[in-house]
């Protein structure tokens, strides 16, 4: 029975792919049969024939040595680096639930371990004009525990607790924090975790430093976070 985990953050380039493609590499390694999954991508290059490359599909592929192929990663896929609401406008395409939960379905069906990314933060609408979609349908839509990331920096505390108190308003688990850009030793980055912790009551589940390749967290530890 294939177990799934949703990976939102605290805004935009936080590194919600980059800890993505760490955490698939982890159970990968560990022999868990993994895969990559995500509604919409945008700021996307092109190819010589014209289409579009899924960037964060491409990274999660080749930072994890995962197989699974990239037109499954990702349903929709846009040039234009805004919202997906906003990209669709432009280019046409607008998401679709259905086609969303589709896509993501057959996913489960090939792969035990489902890690499914956001598009920057929880507020990201998916779709506005055709159909409201905000990232918590999505969520909800497929009945799925969510971690954050978050810069373990400057600002973290505010950006933590809000994104936080609206998942918890909004009734979406989550199972813990990550935090990206971490700096061992540095008193303001370790402060910042405690007092995400104090203030929301989660969890760190793993501190993240740059240029890490290897997620520091036991790998029963991660998979457990799958539901």
């Amino acid at each position: 029975m294939s177990r799934s985990l949703f990976i939102t953050g605290t805004g935009t380039d936080i590194g919600k792919t980059y800890v993505a493609g760490l955490i698939v590499k982890k159970l990968a390694e560990a022999g868990k049969n993994a895969a990559y999954y995500k509604a919409a991508m945008s700021g996307n290059d092109r190819r010589e024939d014209g289409t579009l490359i899924p960037g964060d599909a491409l990274f999660v592929q080749q930072t994890s040595g995962i197989r699974q192929p990239l037109e499954e990663m990702c349903p929709y896929i846009y040039e234009n680096a805004y919202s997906p609401h906003l990209a669709s406008r432009i280019e046409g395409h607008p998401v679709e639930m259905s086609v969303v939960k589709a896509g993501y379905e057959e996913v489960c069906k090939k792969y035990d371990y489902v890690t499914m990314e956001g598009s920057g933060g929880i507020l990201c609408p998916i779709c506005f004009d055709e159909a409201k979609i905000q990232l918590e349908d999505v969520i909800k839509e497929l009945d799925m525990p969510s971690i954050i990331i978050a810069d373990a920096g400057l600002g973290t505390i505010n950006s933590v607790v809000l994104t936080v108190e609206y998942m918890k308003a909004h009734e979406l688990p989550i199972k813990g924090i990550i935090f990206n850009n971490y700096h061992p030793g540095n008193v303001m980055e370790d402060d910042n975790i405690y007092m995400c912790e104090y203030m929301t009551g989660l969890p760190t589940l793993a501190k993240v430093k740059p240029g890490d390749t290897e997620l520091d967290i036991d790998v029963k530890v991660l998979a457990g976070l799958y539901e």
